[in-house]
Protein backbone atom coordinates (compact mmCIF):
# COMPACT_ATOMS: atom_id res chain seq x y z
CA UNK A 1 0.00 0.00 0.00
CA UNK A 2 3.04 2.32 -0.32
CA UNK A 3 2.08 3.42 -4.15
CA UNK A 4 -1.30 4.74 -5.24
CA UNK A 5 -3.85 1.95 -5.60
CA UNK A 6 -5.25 2.11 -8.76
CA UNK A 7 -8.83 0.34 -8.24
CA UNK A 8 -10.08 -1.50 -11.23
CA UNK A 9 -12.70 -4.08 -11.25
CA UNK A 10 -11.94 -7.21 -13.30
CA UNK A 11 -15.91 -7.95 -12.68
CA UNK A 12 -18.23 -8.28 -9.58
CA UNK A 13 -18.29 -10.72 -7.00
CA UNK A 14 -20.58 -10.83 -3.61
CA UNK A 15 -19.39 -12.16 -0.35
CA UNK A 16 -21.13 -15.27 1.49
CA UNK A 17 -21.80 -13.23 4.38
CA UNK A 18 -25.23 -12.39 5.73
CA UNK A 19 -24.16 -9.95 8.14
CA UNK A 20 -24.42 -6.15 6.16
CA UNK A 21 -21.28 -4.29 5.68
CA UNK A 22 -20.44 -1.09 7.13
CA UNK A 23 -18.67 2.09 5.63
CA UNK A 24 -18.62 4.87 7.53
CA UNK A 25 -17.48 8.12 5.91
CA UNK A 26 -16.94 11.31 8.04
CA UNK A 27 -15.46 14.58 7.16
CA UNK A 28 -13.27 17.13 8.99
CA UNK A 29 -14.52 20.68 9.08
CA UNK A 30 -17.60 20.30 6.87
CA UNK A 31 -20.55 22.38 7.84
CA UNK A 32 -24.11 21.38 7.35
CA UNK A 33 -24.11 24.59 4.86
CA UNK A 34 -21.42 22.88 2.74
CA UNK A 35 -23.26 20.77 0.76
CA UNK A 36 -25.51 20.78 -2.66
CA UNK A 37 -28.56 19.50 -1.23
CA UNK A 38 -28.55 21.69 1.73
CA UNK A 39 -29.01 24.26 -0.48
CA UNK A 40 -25.22 25.55 -0.92
CA UNK A 41 -26.22 28.06 -4.33
CA UNK A 42 -22.23 27.98 -5.00
CA UNK A 43 -20.46 24.72 -3.83
CA UNK A 44 -21.44 21.15 -6.27
CA UNK A 45 -21.79 18.00 -4.78
CA UNK A 46 -23.63 15.81 -6.94
CA UNK A 47 -22.25 12.45 -5.77
CA UNK A 48 -23.06 12.90 -1.73
CA UNK A 49 -26.82 14.77 -2.70
CA UNK A 50 -27.40 11.26 -5.05
CA UNK A 51 -26.42 9.41 -1.68
CA UNK A 52 -28.17 11.68 0.17
CA UNK A 53 -31.79 11.40 -1.50
CA UNK A 54 -31.50 7.66 -1.43
CA UNK A 55 -30.86 8.17 2.27
CA UNK A 56 -32.26 8.51 5.67
CA UNK A 57 -31.30 12.16 6.69
CA UNK A 58 -31.19 12.90 10.42
CA UNK A 59 -31.41 16.92 10.11
CA UNK A 60 -31.00 17.47 14.04
CA UNK A 61 -28.10 15.44 14.44
CA UNK A 62 -25.31 16.68 16.60
CA UNK A 63 -21.71 16.68 17.62
CA UNK A 64 -18.76 17.93 19.54
CA UNK A 65 -17.59 21.20 18.39
CA UNK A 66 -14.22 19.85 17.73
CA UNK A 67 -12.43 17.65 16.35
CA UNK A 68 -11.39 14.75 19.04
CA UNK A 69 -14.36 14.70 21.08
CA UNK A 70 -16.47 13.76 18.25
CA UNK A 71 -14.35 11.15 17.18
CA UNK A 72 -14.26 9.58 20.67
CA UNK A 73 -17.92 9.51 21.11
CA UNK A 74 -18.65 8.32 17.92
CA UNK A 75 -16.39 5.15 18.21
CA UNK A 76 -17.64 4.66 21.57
CA UNK A 77 -20.80 5.68 21.95
CA UNK A 78 -19.98 7.87 25.06
CA UNK A 79 -19.86 11.46 25.82
CA UNK A 80 -16.44 12.64 25.39
CA UNK A 81 -15.37 13.97 28.93
CA UNK A 82 -15.77 9.57 30.01
CA UNK A 83 -13.29 8.76 27.74
CA UNK A 84 -10.70 11.08 28.76
CA UNK A 85 -10.90 13.14 25.58
CA UNK A 86 -12.05 16.50 26.35
CA UNK A 87 -9.85 18.73 23.66
CA UNK A 88 -7.38 18.90 20.78
CA UNK A 89 -4.18 18.98 21.16
CA UNK A 90 -1.96 19.00 24.76
CA UNK A 91 -3.19 16.03 25.97
CA UNK A 92 -6.73 16.45 26.36
CA UNK A 93 -7.13 14.35 22.76
CA UNK A 94 -5.58 11.06 24.39
CA UNK A 95 -8.30 8.52 24.87
CA UNK A 96 -8.45 6.38 27.94
CA UNK A 97 -7.22 2.79 27.14
CA UNK A 98 -10.06 0.95 29.02
CA UNK A 99 -12.47 2.60 26.47
CA UNK A 100 -14.40 0.57 23.81
CA UNK A 101 -14.56 1.20 20.54
CA UNK A 102 -17.32 -0.21 17.94
CA UNK A 103 -14.16 -1.47 16.13
CA UNK A 104 -12.89 -3.85 19.18
CA UNK A 105 -17.08 -4.99 19.18
CA UNK A 106 -17.53 -5.65 15.38
CA UNK A 107 -13.73 -7.71 15.30
CA UNK A 108 -15.06 -9.59 17.91
CA UNK A 109 -18.33 -10.46 16.10
CA UNK A 110 -15.65 -11.59 12.95
CA UNK A 111 -16.16 -8.10 11.04
CA UNK A 112 -13.02 -7.08 9.14
CA UNK A 113 -12.04 -3.41 10.29
CA UNK A 114 -10.30 -0.93 9.07
CA UNK A 115 -9.80 2.76 9.73
CA UNK A 116 -8.10 5.24 7.12
CA UNK A 117 -7.47 8.86 7.37
CA UNK A 118 -7.69 10.69 10.64
CA UNK A 119 -7.83 9.54 13.97
CA UNK A 120 -6.40 12.10 16.62
CA UNK A 121 -7.43 10.35 19.73
CA UNK A 122 -3.36 9.14 20.48
CA UNK A 123 -0.21 8.03 17.98
CA UNK A 124 0.80 5.57 20.74
CA UNK A 125 0.52 2.71 22.57
CA UNK A 126 -2.08 1.83 24.02
CA UNK A 127 -4.16 4.63 22.08
CA UNK A 128 -3.59 3.88 18.48
CA UNK A 129 -5.93 2.65 15.94
CA UNK A 130 -4.25 -0.80 15.91
CA UNK A 131 -4.92 -1.27 19.60
CA UNK A 132 -8.40 -0.10 19.79
CA UNK A 133 -9.82 -3.10 17.12
CA UNK A 134 -8.92 -1.97 13.82
CA UNK A 135 -7.00 -4.83 11.87
CA UNK A 136 -6.11 -2.44 9.28
CA UNK A 137 -4.90 1.16 9.59
CA UNK A 138 -3.68 3.86 7.33
CA UNK A 139 -3.81 7.34 9.05
CA UNK A 140 -2.25 10.61 10.15
CA UNK A 141 -0.35 11.66 13.04
CA UNK A 142 -1.75 14.27 15.81
CA UNK A 143 -4.82 15.93 14.55
CA UNK A 144 -3.52 17.27 10.91
CA UNK A 145 -0.80 16.65 8.31
CA UNK A 146 1.73 19.17 8.98
CA UNK A 147 0.83 20.17 12.43
CA UNK A 148 3.27 19.41 15.18
CA UNK A 149 2.94 15.93 15.48
CA UNK A 150 5.21 15.24 12.35
CA UNK A 151 7.07 14.57 10.52
CA UNK A 152 8.68 18.22 10.02
CA UNK A 153 7.60 19.47 6.61
CA UNK A 154 4.85 16.47 5.80
CA UNK A 155 2.32 18.08 3.52
CA UNK A 156 -0.94 16.71 1.68
CA UNK A 157 0.75 16.14 -1.34
CA UNK A 158 2.92 12.79 -1.12
CA UNK A 159 2.89 12.21 2.85
CA UNK A 160 4.59 10.24 5.26
CA UNK A 161 1.43 8.39 6.93
CA UNK A 162 1.26 5.57 9.36
CA UNK A 163 0.24 2.03 7.73
CA UNK A 164 -0.20 -0.19 10.84
CA UNK A 165 1.86 1.64 13.41
CA UNK A 166 4.59 2.17 10.26
CA UNK A 167 6.06 5.22 8.70
CA UNK A 168 5.72 5.14 4.70
CA UNK A 169 5.75 7.75 2.41
CA UNK A 170 3.08 7.69 -0.49
CA UNK A 171 2.22 9.22 -3.41
CA UNK A 172 -0.26 11.19 -4.31
CA UNK A 173 -3.11 13.61 -2.58
CA UNK A 174 -3.96 12.71 1.05
CA UNK A 175 -7.56 12.37 0.33
CA UNK A 176 -6.71 10.00 -3.06
CA UNK A 177 -4.28 8.31 -0.91
CA UNK A 178 -7.13 7.08 1.55
CA UNK A 179 -9.83 6.58 -0.35
CA UNK A 180 -7.63 4.23 -2.15
CA UNK A 181 -6.80 2.36 0.67
CA UNK A 182 -10.43 1.75 1.87
CA UNK A 183 -10.92 0.82 -1.79
CA UNK A 184 -8.39 -1.95 -1.57
CA UNK A 185 -9.73 -3.27 1.88
CA UNK A 186 -13.48 -3.20 1.03
CA UNK A 187 -12.96 -5.03 -2.17
CA UNK A 188 -10.70 -8.25 -0.56
CA UNK A 189 -12.12 -11.38 -1.19
CA UNK A 190 -13.55 -12.72 1.96
CA UNK A 191 -16.29 -14.08 3.55
CA UNK A 192 -16.38 -11.80 6.53
CA UNK A 193 -17.96 -8.57 6.68
CA UNK A 194 -16.31 -5.38 7.15
CA UNK A 195 -15.98 -2.23 8.93
CA UNK A 196 -14.28 0.67 6.67
CA UNK A 197 -14.07 3.70 8.54
CA UNK A 198 -13.16 6.35 6.38
CA UNK A 199 -11.99 10.13 8.23
CA UNK A 200 -11.01 11.92 5.40
CA UNK A 201 -8.91 15.09 6.55
CA UNK A 202 -10.71 17.65 4.27
CA UNK A 203 -11.64 20.09 4.48
CA UNK A 204 -9.13 20.82 7.33
CA UNK A 205 -6.75 23.58 7.25
CA UNK A 206 -4.06 23.94 6.09
CA UNK A 207 -6.58 24.80 2.12
CA UNK A 208 -4.10 22.32 0.10
CA UNK A 209 -5.91 21.34 -3.02
CA UNK A 210 -5.49 20.94 -6.89
CA UNK A 211 -5.84 23.68 -8.54
CA UNK A 212 -8.70 22.45 -11.07
CA UNK A 213 -10.45 21.93 -8.13
CA UNK A 214 -10.78 25.32 -6.82
CA UNK A 215 -10.68 27.50 -10.04
CA UNK A 216 -14.28 26.45 -10.95
CA UNK A 217 -14.62 28.28 -7.74
CA UNK A 218 -12.63 31.24 -7.96
CA UNK A 219 -13.83 31.89 -11.10
CA UNK A 220 -17.50 32.50 -9.66
CA UNK A 221 -15.87 35.36 -7.51
CA UNK A 222 -15.51 33.51 -4.19
CA UNK A 223 -13.11 34.50 -1.80
CA UNK A 224 -9.53 32.62 -2.04
CA UNK A 225 -10.31 30.75 1.39
CA UNK A 226 -14.08 29.59 0.38
CA UNK A 227 -12.75 29.05 -2.89
CA UNK A 228 -10.05 26.44 -1.70
CA UNK A 229 -12.41 24.64 0.86
CA UNK A 230 -15.12 24.23 -2.00
CA UNK A 231 -12.92 22.31 -3.76
CA UNK A 232 -10.89 20.21 -1.24
CA UNK A 233 -15.19 18.83 -0.64
CA UNK A 234 -15.30 18.63 -4.47
CA UNK A 235 -12.39 16.33 -4.05
CA UNK A 236 -14.22 14.44 -1.38
CA UNK A 237 -17.13 14.32 -3.30
CA UNK A 238 -15.26 12.64 -6.26
CA UNK A 239 -13.89 9.86 -3.99
CA UNK A 240 -17.67 9.37 -1.99
CA UNK A 241 -18.43 8.38 -6.02
CA UNK A 242 -15.86 6.29 -6.21
CA UNK A 243 -16.44 4.48 -3.40
CA UNK A 244 -20.62 4.35 -3.85
CA UNK A 245 -19.28 2.95 -7.45
CA UNK A 246 -17.15 0.11 -6.09
CA UNK A 247 -19.93 -1.17 -3.42
CA UNK A 248 -22.19 -1.72 -6.70
CA UNK A 249 -19.47 -3.46 -8.70
CA UNK A 250 -18.19 -5.53 -5.95
CA UNK A 251 -22.45 -6.73 -5.96
CA UNK A 252 -22.37 -5.62 -2.30
CA UNK A 253 -24.94 -2.51 -2.40
CA UNK A 254 -28.04 -3.35 -1.23
CA UNK A 255 -25.78 -5.09 1.68
CA UNK A 256 -24.03 -2.72 3.24
CA UNK A 257 -24.83 0.19 5.54
CA UNK A 258 -23.30 3.52 4.67
CA UNK A 259 -23.17 6.44 6.72
CA UNK A 260 -21.94 10.23 5.58
CA UNK A 261 -21.28 12.83 8.19
CA UNK A 262 -18.94 15.51 9.30
CA UNK A 263 -17.08 15.94 12.38
CA UNK A 264 -18.03 19.48 13.37
CA UNK A 265 -18.88 22.38 12.42
CA UNK A 266 -16.97 24.46 9.61
CA UNK A 267 -14.09 26.33 10.04
CA UNK A 268 -12.79 30.30 8.19
CA UNK A 269 -12.55 32.40 10.70
CA UNK A 270 -11.34 33.00 14.43
CA UNK A 271 -14.43 34.26 15.06
CA UNK A 272 -16.67 31.96 16.90
CA UNK A 273 -20.28 33.42 17.49
CA UNK A 274 -21.27 35.40 14.99
CA UNK A 275 -23.12 34.82 11.54
CA UNK A 276 -20.71 35.68 8.56
CA UNK A 277 -21.83 36.48 5.36
CA UNK A 278 -19.28 35.07 2.95
CA UNK A 279 -19.99 31.34 3.23
CA UNK A 280 -23.61 30.04 3.25
CA UNK A 281 -24.27 28.21 7.11
CA UNK A 282 -28.16 27.72 6.70
CA UNK A 283 -28.87 31.16 8.63
CA UNK A 284 -27.36 29.14 11.44
CA UNK A 285 -24.72 30.46 14.09
CA UNK A 286 -21.41 30.49 15.04
CA UNK A 287 -18.22 28.28 13.59
CA UNK A 288 -16.67 25.32 14.69
CA UNK A 289 -15.42 25.41 18.40
CA UNK A 290 -18.64 27.06 19.10
CA UNK A 291 -21.31 25.80 21.12
CA UNK A 292 -24.01 27.72 18.80
CA UNK A 293 -25.77 25.86 16.17
CA UNK A 294 -23.14 26.04 12.84
CA UNK A 295 -20.43 24.30 15.17
CA UNK A 296 -21.46 21.07 16.08
CA UNK A 297 -25.31 20.61 13.81
CA UNK A 298 -23.72 18.54 11.09
CA UNK A 299 -25.08 16.62 7.81
CA UNK A 300 -25.69 12.98 8.83
CA UNK A 301 -27.15 10.23 5.25
CA UNK A 302 -27.27 6.85 6.46
CA UNK A 303 -28.53 4.26 3.75
CA UNK A 304 -29.61 0.74 3.64
CA UNK A 305 -31.23 -0.15 0.69
CA UNK A 306 -34.58 -2.43 1.52
CA UNK A 307 -34.34 -1.58 5.14
CA UNK A 308 -34.00 2.28 5.32
CA UNK A 309 -36.54 4.41 3.25
CA UNK A 310 -34.60 6.38 0.33
CA UNK A 311 -35.07 10.50 0.72
CA UNK A 312 -36.77 10.24 3.97
CA UNK A 313 -36.29 13.55 6.25
CA UNK A 314 -36.11 13.08 9.89
CA UNK A 315 -36.06 16.00 12.23
CA UNK A 316 -35.79 14.00 15.53
CA UNK A 317 -32.62 14.88 17.83
CA UNK A 318 -29.86 12.47 17.36
CA UNK A 319 -26.10 12.84 18.37
CA UNK A 320 -22.73 11.13 17.29
CA UNK A 321 -23.23 8.82 20.83
CA UNK A 322 -25.83 7.33 18.52
CA UNK A 323 -24.31 5.35 15.91
CA UNK A 324 -22.62 2.90 18.12
CA UNK A 325 -25.39 1.77 19.60
CA UNK A 326 -27.53 1.96 16.14
CA UNK A 327 -24.78 -0.18 14.55
CA UNK A 328 -24.86 -2.85 16.71
CA UNK A 329 -28.18 -3.42 16.80
CA UNK A 330 -28.57 -3.14 13.17
CA UNK A 331 -25.87 -6.26 12.88
CA UNK A 332 -26.94 -7.81 15.73
CA UNK A 333 -24.63 -7.57 17.77
CA UNK A 334 -23.82 -7.49 21.65
CA UNK A 335 -22.84 -4.97 23.26
CA UNK A 336 -19.83 -6.07 26.63
CA UNK A 337 -21.66 -7.16 29.31
CA UNK A 338 -20.23 -3.93 31.78
CA UNK A 339 -19.62 -1.32 29.08
CA UNK A 340 -21.90 1.89 29.43
CA UNK A 341 -22.75 3.82 26.90
CA UNK A 342 -24.73 7.90 26.47
CA UNK A 343 -26.16 6.69 23.32
CA UNK A 344 -29.31 5.15 22.20
CA UNK A 345 -30.45 2.76 19.06
CA UNK A 346 -31.97 5.04 16.12
CA UNK A 347 -32.84 1.62 14.69
CA UNK A 348 -36.78 1.97 15.50
CA UNK A 349 -36.84 5.21 14.13
CA UNK A 350 -35.04 4.35 10.67
CA UNK A 351 -37.12 1.40 10.47
CA UNK A 352 -39.81 3.16 10.89
CA UNK A 353 -41.05 1.45 13.95
CA UNK A 354 -41.50 4.71 15.37
CA UNK A 355 -41.91 8.65 14.52
CA UNK A 356 -40.45 9.79 17.52
CA UNK A 357 -37.64 8.62 20.37
CA UNK A 358 -38.55 9.46 23.95
CA UNK A 359 -37.48 12.73 25.01
CA UNK A 360 -34.19 13.64 25.60
CA UNK A 361 -31.15 15.62 26.39
CA UNK A 362 -27.51 15.76 24.96
CA UNK A 363 -24.47 17.25 26.56
CA UNK A 364 -21.37 19.10 25.27
CA UNK A 365 -18.79 20.97 26.58
CA UNK A 366 -14.55 21.38 25.47
CA UNK A 367 -12.05 23.04 27.31
CA UNK A 368 -7.81 23.09 27.17
CA UNK A 369 -6.20 21.81 30.19
CA UNK A 370 -6.50 18.71 32.25
CA UNK A 371 -8.97 19.60 34.45
CA UNK A 372 -12.40 20.54 33.02
CA UNK A 373 -14.32 23.77 34.74
CA UNK A 374 -17.89 23.63 35.46
CA UNK A 375 -20.05 26.15 33.75
CA UNK A 376 -17.74 27.34 31.39
CA UNK A 377 -18.50 26.54 27.42
CA UNK A 378 -21.14 23.97 27.66
CA UNK A 379 -24.75 23.21 25.89
CA UNK A 380 -27.47 21.07 26.67
CA UNK A 381 -29.62 20.95 23.57
CA UNK A 382 -32.77 19.16 23.73
CA UNK A 383 -35.67 18.87 20.75
CA UNK A 384 -36.78 21.93 21.80
CA UNK A 385 -34.81 24.55 23.82
CA UNK A 386 -30.69 24.71 24.37
CA UNK A 387 -29.42 26.12 27.07
CA UNK A 388 -25.28 27.46 26.27
CA UNK A 389 -22.23 28.77 28.14
CA UNK A 390 -21.28 31.91 25.51
CA UNK A 391 -17.13 31.88 25.47
CA UNK A 392 -15.57 33.17 22.47
CA UNK A 393 -12.27 31.80 23.48
CA UNK A 394 -12.89 28.16 24.75
CA UNK A 395 -9.32 26.94 24.17
CA UNK A 396 -7.90 29.53 25.87
CA UNK A 397 -6.46 29.51 29.62
CA UNK A 398 -9.28 28.97 31.95
CA UNK A 399 -8.94 28.22 35.84
CA UNK A 400 -11.12 26.69 38.18
CA UNK A 401 -14.15 29.61 38.85
CA UNK A 402 -14.56 31.20 42.67
CA UNK A 403 -17.94 30.93 44.10
CA UNK A 404 -18.35 34.66 42.84
CA UNK A 405 -17.05 33.64 38.90
CA UNK A 406 -20.03 30.89 39.13
CA UNK A 407 -22.46 33.25 40.15
CA UNK A 408 -21.51 35.21 37.37
CA UNK A 409 -21.31 32.86 34.55
CA UNK A 410 -24.72 31.33 35.42
CA UNK A 411 -26.06 34.11 34.69
CA UNK A 412 -24.91 35.18 31.33
CA UNK A 413 -26.47 31.66 30.66
CA UNK A 414 -28.04 32.04 27.11
CA UNK A 415 -31.46 29.86 26.29
CA UNK A 416 -33.12 29.33 22.83
CA UNK A 417 -36.02 27.94 21.18
CA UNK A 418 -34.64 25.97 18.87
CA UNK A 419 -37.71 24.57 16.97
CA UNK A 420 -38.71 28.38 16.55
CA UNK A 421 -35.45 29.91 16.62
CA UNK A 422 -32.44 27.96 14.52
CA UNK A 423 -30.55 30.93 13.99
CA UNK A 424 -30.22 31.50 17.53
CA UNK A 425 -31.63 35.24 17.54
CA UNK A 426 -33.85 35.66 20.44
CA UNK A 427 -31.88 35.05 23.87
CA UNK A 428 -35.14 34.02 26.49
CA UNK A 429 -33.86 33.05 29.11
CA UNK A 430 -34.45 35.91 31.30
CA UNK A 431 -38.22 34.72 30.11
CA UNK A 432 -38.26 31.66 31.45
CA UNK A 433 -36.28 30.92 34.36
CA UNK A 434 -38.01 27.71 34.94
CA UNK A 435 -36.24 26.43 32.11
CA UNK A 436 -33.16 27.69 32.35
CA UNK A 437 -32.88 26.27 35.50
CA UNK A 438 -34.46 22.68 34.75
CA UNK A 439 -31.61 22.31 31.94
CA UNK A 440 -28.90 23.54 34.30
CA UNK A 441 -30.04 21.17 36.51
CA UNK A 442 -29.64 18.31 34.49
CA UNK A 443 -26.02 19.54 33.14
CA UNK A 444 -25.14 19.61 37.13
CA UNK A 445 -25.98 16.35 37.10
CA UNK A 446 -24.20 14.84 33.95
CA UNK A 447 -20.76 16.96 34.77
CA UNK A 448 -20.23 15.66 37.91
CA UNK A 449 -21.66 12.22 37.02
CA UNK A 450 -18.93 12.57 33.81
CA UNK A 451 -16.14 13.71 36.32
CA UNK A 452 -16.83 10.44 38.35
CA UNK A 453 -16.16 8.36 35.67
CA UNK A 454 -13.31 10.12 33.95
CA UNK A 455 -11.47 8.99 37.08
CA UNK A 456 -8.76 10.41 38.73
CA UNK A 457 -5.71 10.68 36.79
CA UNK A 458 -6.03 12.41 33.61
CA UNK A 459 -4.52 12.25 31.27
CA UNK A 460 -3.96 8.84 29.64
CA UNK A 461 -0.26 8.35 30.22
CA UNK A 462 1.98 7.70 26.92
CA UNK A 463 3.19 4.51 27.54
CA UNK A 464 7.62 3.61 27.03
CA UNK A 465 9.12 0.36 27.12
CA UNK A 466 6.80 -2.32 26.04
CA UNK A 467 6.77 -4.49 23.37
CA UNK A 468 3.68 -3.31 22.00
CA UNK A 469 5.77 -0.01 20.76
CA UNK A 470 9.61 0.15 21.44
CA UNK A 471 10.08 3.04 19.86
CA UNK A 472 8.02 5.65 20.93
CA UNK A 473 8.57 9.48 18.86
CA UNK A 474 7.26 12.19 21.15
CA UNK A 475 6.56 15.36 19.30
CA UNK A 476 5.19 18.77 21.05
CA UNK A 477 1.35 17.93 19.39
CA UNK A 478 1.25 15.72 22.84
CA UNK A 479 2.94 18.63 25.49
CA UNK A 480 0.74 18.42 28.94
CA UNK A 481 1.27 21.57 30.49
CA UNK A 482 -1.43 25.14 30.53
CA UNK A 483 -0.80 26.30 26.70
CA UNK A 484 1.84 24.16 25.97
CA UNK A 485 1.20 23.88 22.51
CA UNK A 486 -0.24 27.11 21.71
CA UNK A 487 1.70 29.28 19.17
CA UNK A 488 4.49 30.86 20.69
CA UNK A 489 4.54 28.81 23.77
CA UNK A 490 8.36 26.72 23.98
CA UNK A 491 7.86 24.42 26.71
CA UNK A 492 5.71 21.15 27.77
CA UNK A 493 6.03 17.78 29.06
CA UNK A 494 4.69 14.88 28.57
CA UNK A 495 2.51 12.25 30.78
CA UNK A 496 4.32 8.84 30.35
CA UNK A 497 4.59 5.49 32.20
CA UNK A 498 7.47 3.82 32.16
CA UNK A 499 8.82 -0.11 32.12
CA UNK A 500 11.94 -0.32 33.98
CA UNK A 501 15.34 -0.43 32.39
CA UNK A 502 17.94 1.52 29.93
CA UNK A 503 16.52 3.86 27.31
CA UNK A 504 18.29 5.83 24.21
CA UNK A 505 16.85 8.57 23.90
CA UNK A 506 17.26 10.86 20.68
CA UNK A 507 16.34 14.88 20.39
CA UNK A 508 16.03 16.95 17.58
CA UNK A 509 15.87 20.37 17.79
CA UNK A 510 16.94 24.00 16.50
CA UNK A 511 20.48 24.40 15.93
CA UNK A 512 22.44 25.21 19.27
CA UNK A 513 23.84 28.20 19.89
CA UNK A 514 27.12 28.06 21.87
CA UNK A 515 26.43 27.37 25.41
CA UNK A 516 23.18 25.27 24.89
CA UNK A 517 23.04 22.26 27.58
CA UNK A 518 20.03 19.46 26.98
CA UNK A 519 18.12 18.53 30.09
CA UNK A 520 16.29 15.37 30.59
CA UNK A 521 14.07 14.97 33.57
CA UNK A 522 11.52 12.24 35.13
CA UNK A 523 11.11 10.33 37.92
CA UNK A 524 13.80 11.57 40.07
CA UNK A 525 16.00 10.82 37.19
CA UNK A 526 18.26 14.05 36.24
CA UNK A 527 20.19 13.99 33.26
CA UNK A 528 22.52 16.55 31.76
CA UNK A 529 24.27 17.23 28.47
CA UNK A 530 26.27 19.72 26.89
CA UNK A 531 25.35 20.53 22.93
CA UNK A 532 27.99 21.12 20.26
CA UNK A 533 27.39 24.22 18.70
CA UNK A 534 25.51 24.31 15.32
CA UNK A 535 24.39 20.54 16.62
CA UNK A 536 20.25 19.87 15.78
CA UNK A 537 19.71 16.60 17.00
CA UNK A 538 21.36 15.06 20.46
CA UNK A 539 21.93 11.64 21.58
CA UNK A 540 21.95 10.52 24.99
CA UNK A 541 22.82 6.90 24.88
CA UNK A 542 21.71 5.87 27.93
CA UNK A 543 19.05 6.98 30.42
CA UNK A 544 18.04 4.67 33.51
CA UNK A 545 14.22 5.38 33.99
CA UNK A 546 12.66 3.40 37.35
CA UNK A 547 8.84 2.02 36.82
CA UNK A 548 5.94 4.66 37.16
CA UNK A 549 4.10 7.31 36.14
CA UNK A 550 5.38 10.54 35.64
CA UNK A 551 5.91 14.03 33.36
CA UNK A 552 8.92 13.37 31.10
CA UNK A 553 11.03 16.95 30.72
CA UNK A 554 13.19 17.35 28.17
CA UNK A 555 14.67 20.76 27.32
CA UNK A 556 17.19 23.09 26.32
CA UNK A 557 18.85 25.90 28.20
CA UNK A 558 20.87 28.68 26.82
CA UNK A 559 21.46 31.85 28.09
CA UNK A 560 19.28 31.12 30.71
CA UNK A 561 15.94 30.77 28.62
CA UNK A 562 14.29 27.21 28.21
CA UNK A 563 12.95 26.22 25.05
CA UNK A 564 11.48 22.66 23.89
CA UNK A 565 12.71 19.87 21.79
CA UNK A 566 11.01 19.62 18.27
CA UNK A 567 10.67 15.61 18.46
CA UNK A 568 11.76 13.18 21.05
CA UNK A 569 12.24 9.43 20.18
CA UNK A 570 12.81 6.96 23.04
CA UNK A 571 14.22 3.71 22.33
CA UNK A 572 13.98 0.70 25.47
CA UNK A 573 17.35 -0.77 25.06
CA UNK A 574 18.10 -4.70 25.12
Amino acid sequence: MGVLFAFAMQGSFSFAQQRPNILLVMTDDQGIGDLGINGNPVLKTPNIDKFARESTQLRQFIVNFNCSPTRASLLTGRDSYRTGVVGVTESDHLMKASEVTIAQILANEGYRTGIFGKWHLGDHYPMRPTDKGFQESLVHKGGGIGQGAGPAGNSYYDPVLEHNNVSEKYKGYCDDIFTNAALEFMSEKNNKPFFAYLATNLPHFPLDVDKERADPYRKLGEHELNARTFGMIANVDYNFGRLMRALTDLGIADNTIVIFMSDNGPRTKRSKNDLYPDRYVMNLRGTKTSVYENGIRVPFFIRWPGKFKENKKIDNLSAHIDVLPTLIDAVQAKLPAKLKIDGISLMPLLTGQTDRLPAREIFLQGHTGPDPVKYIHFAVRSQKYKLLSPHDNPYGPISPLTPAEQNRAIAVLELYDIENDPSEISNIAKQNPEIVASLLAKYERWFDQVMTDRGPDPPQKIHMGTQFQPVVHLSRFDWGGPGAYKQGNKLGYWYVTSQPGAYKISVTHQKAVPGTTLYIRYNGEDVKKEITTGMSETVVDRVNFKEGNGKLEIFLTSAGINSGPLFVEVEKLN
